[in-house]
């Protein structure tokens, strides 16, 4: 018996083209609804999600409700760990498929043991550029929003630790990846700086977040299947 307002930590399996606010959005109505079946009375209920996943990334989101949500910090800080694709040769602005190529790059001196040793360069304690298709605040805004105005960024850098960069497959264009890294990594821009370390250029092609911490998307639900979970409970 799920207690949404002592606190629930619950485990999503994201899909494409849903933000974490979407998800947020669709589970909120049936958490107020099974807490008033239950106690009789509608009750305000808080809920957050402990680490933003973009639109286009798959996998796991993490949502704290009533007291756990004080525990949406302390999940955000874990180590988090992605698959995905890189696709070498181009470059789009947001560094994902969100919008169109802009650049195209050659990739005829790109080799297997190249890729593979560009890698293992990435490892480490190191200082990353975010992108400007993002949601840090700048001056009030999301910084997404001014790029969308055409208005020229310039994001500081900041502090983050890949601690695994592993080559799962190669498939030119298209490089395959397991990432584990720091609160705070965007793999956007990591596909972004690899490709300019391959004197080439390249795009995040697929995102798939699987693990937070012992979190994992194994253990998660579909937004679907939780709310028809919470419709044929009995309370």
């Amino acid at each position: 018996m799920f207690d949404f307002i002592s606190g629930e930590i619950l485990l999503f399996d994201k899909e494409e083209n849903w933000s974490s606010f979407d998800v947020i959005g669709y589970i909120k109505p049936a958490i107020l609804d099974f807490e008033e079946k239950k106690r009789g009375i509608r009750q305000k209920i808080k809920i957050g999600h402990a680490g933003t996943l973009d639109p286009l990334a798959t996998g796991l989101l993490v949502v704290c409700t009533g007291k756990k949500t004080k525990q949406i910090d302390q999940i955000q800080s874990l180590k988090k760990i992605y698959t995905g694709s890189f696709y070498l040769g181009a470059t789009t602005p947001s560094y994902d498929r969100e919008l169109p190529v802009n650049n195209q790059y050659p990739i005829e001196h790109i080799t297997e043991d190249l890729i593979l040793n560009t890698a293992q360069q990435f490892i480490g304690k190191q200082m990353q550029v975010p992108p400007v298709y993002s949601a840090i605040n700048v001056g009030g805004k999301r910084s997404y929003e001014l790029a969308r105005q055409n208005i020229e960024l310039e994001l500081s850098p900041k502090p983050i630790e890949i601690y695994r960069f592993e080559i799962i497959k190669i498939e030119l264009p298209y490089v395959y990846f397991e990432i584990e890294c720091s609160k705070g990594t965007y793999i956007r821009a990591i596909a972004r700086d690899f490709g300019k370390a391959l004197n080439s250029g390249s795009y995040l092609n697929a995102l798939r977040r699987t693990k937070i911490g012992d979190y994992d998307v194994k253990d998660a639900l579909t937004v679907r299947q939780f709310v028809d979970i919470l419709k044929k409970a009995k309370v």
